[in-house]
């Protein structure tokens, strides 16, 4: 079975940067779709960064720039880089990865990006931004 872990989320200051890491363990396959998610107390939970098997890789709008989504697939992790962090990105962080495979989503048959419906789920990592 898939299971993910993130860590790295933490306290900081305005302007600071965060690395945060999900290690992917059970995975017998390359997934067409993996990425970041994020919730806030009382509201929806929203994409931040996705990145196709392809390569290809989609950042929500008040992120780009700052944010960069990248990965180590001999060590089955991937990351998300957030630099110039702002308080309107204090939340907890997920990390999920598609249980389609790419090879099932050759051709554009399949979508990778913010509101992808991902299978498997870690269970949070918190980033806290003060001002």
């Amino acid at each position: 079975q898939v299971q993910l872990a993130e860590s790295g989320g933490g306290s900081v200051q305005a302007g600071d940067s965060l690395r945060l890491s999900c290690v992917i363990s059970g995975l017998t396959y390359r997934p067409y779709c993996m990425g970041w998610f994020r919730q806030a107390p009382g509201k929806w939970r929203e994409g931040v960064a996705l990145v196709d098997s392809n390569g290809i890789t989609t950042f929500e709008p008040s992120v780009k720039g700052r944010f960069t989504i990248s990965q180590d697939t001999a060590k089955n992790t991937f990351y998300l880089q957030m630099n110039n962090l702002k308080p309107e990105d204090s939340e907890t962080y997920f990390c999920a990865v598609d249980q389609a495979t790419a090879e099932d989503c050759s051709g554009g048959v399949c979508y990778c990006g913010l509101s992808s419906d991902l299978q498997f789920w870690g269970r949070g990592t918190v980033v806290s931004v003060s001002s």
